[in-house]
């Protein structure tokens, strides 16, 4: 049996493998190992570990890797724990094959102790565009990797063209889509979010409609993070229409959005928002699936959504050149502009799926790839 361990760094990363940790541990050819670190673990953003334990994994190794401060500075040196530690969790487990997902400086820590350790790599989501320091650790982990799977058309062209061989190249969709069927295909289930979840903020009608919000730092504009969460909540307040907003992520610059949520939440007191940390993947789907928009920078808003027909309001530079479907209105920061954007999306309904991110299945298709494709750490580019 091949033995597969896949890392686990933070709440999206763990929608993003879901399906497929559940394929792997389903599969007789592949025995599962999970490594959960940095942000994962950390309770200020949501404890995903919990989740994961609850909903019926093994946690095969803890690892701490995130040094406070939450700047540039504190990224890089995170980077460099992360290394170490993860490469003496490999060398404990000794797996067959790392799995690591997407473009966070905690992907490239996976990516690096497992290629100095002759360790096949497969990567899910290379090949996509998204601007800031993302994008040179994404094509970065591309070059380390042995096994791509990738989640559309234009991200296996750029990976080919970057000189990766063709047949180690999968196009499979990504296994996000996947959570969004499951969490869907019981139409019975009834979610109390206020009651399973708490929160910080107002409770309120959610039946005549609501918006999300989720807004993370930009890396390369770290420094204004704060004005950044700032536009966007005046503009959420303006609106006035209910919101649900989850709590950012573990970048460069989560101080400063941090500190002006609270900020904001303490000296004006919304009555028209409620602020979360995380929810499990399924869960947060289905708040998703109700909502009129999603406003903020978070890729669900270009990779799940376009397939549920969720209406997004894109703030910023953070998802600059993804491919993404036409549920999807662009803005600047700056509090006129994100209301007029919103104004837009929230009359539009829903719209019809689109998938440019794949189907369902991804997950499946994935661990049986893992189970039969041929592994190597031999680099043998194409130019």
């Amino acid at each position: 049996m091949r033995k597969i361990c896949v890392v686990i760094t933070a709440r999206p990363s763990y929608s993003r493998v879901r399906s497929l940790l559940i394929a792997i541990r389903a599969h007789h050819d592949l025995e599962l190992q999970i490594v959960v670190a940095a942000s994962a673990l950390l309770s200020r953003y949501g404890s995903t570990i919990a989740t994961i334990e609850e909903e019926g994994f093994q946690v095969d190794r803890s690892v701490y890797t995130i040094m406070e401060g939450v700047n540039l500075l504190t990224s890089a040196k995170s980077t460099g724990i992360g290394l170490s530690e993860l490469a003496t969790a490999f060398n404990d487990l000794k797996p067959d094959v790392v799995v690591t997902v997407a473009d966070r400086y905690e992907t490239i820590a996976t990516a690096i102790a497992a290629s100095y350790q002759n360790i096949p790599l497969a990567h899910i989501q290379g090949g996509e565009v998204t601007g800031s320091i993302d994008e040179k650790v994404r094509h970065a982990v591309t070059k380390l990797a042995d096994i791509h799977f990738v989640a559309t058309k234009n991200a296996a062209e750029r990976v080919i063209k970057m000189g990766e061989r063709s047949e180690t190249v999968f196009l499979t969709g990504c296994p996000s889509i996947d959570v969004v069927h499951n969490a869907l295909a019981d139409s019975s289930y009834e979610l109390d979010i206020f009651k399973q979840y708490s929160g910080v903020g107002p409770i309120f009608d959610l039946t005549s409609g609501y918006i999300i919000a989720i807004q993370h730092p930009v890396t390369t504009q770290y420094v204004d993070a704060r004005s950044h969460i700032e536009q966007t909540l005046k503009a959420i307040v303006e609106f006035g229409r209910p919101t649900l907003w989850f709590w950012p992520n573990v970048d460069a610059g989560a101080d400063g959005t941090s500190a002006g949520i609270r900020s904001f939440r303490e000296m004006h007191a919304p009555t028209n928002i409620h602020f979360f940390k995380s929810m499990s993947p399924e869960d947060f789907i289905r708040t998703l699936d109700k909502c009129d928009c999603i406003v903020g920078n978070s890729s669900v808003g270009i990779r799940e959504c376009a397939y549920m027909g969720v209406p997004a309001v894109n703030i910023g530079i953070r998802q600059a050149g993804r491919d993404r479907g036409n549920n999807v209105v662009d803005s600047d920061y700056d509090s006129d502009s994100i209301v007029a954007a919103v104004s837009v999306q929230t009359s539009r309904g829903r719209l019809n799926s689109n998938d440019v991110y794949g189907d369902v299945g991804a997950g499946a298709r994935i661990a049986n790839l893992l189970a039969t494709v041929e592994l190597s750490i031999e680099k043998r580019l194409t130019y």
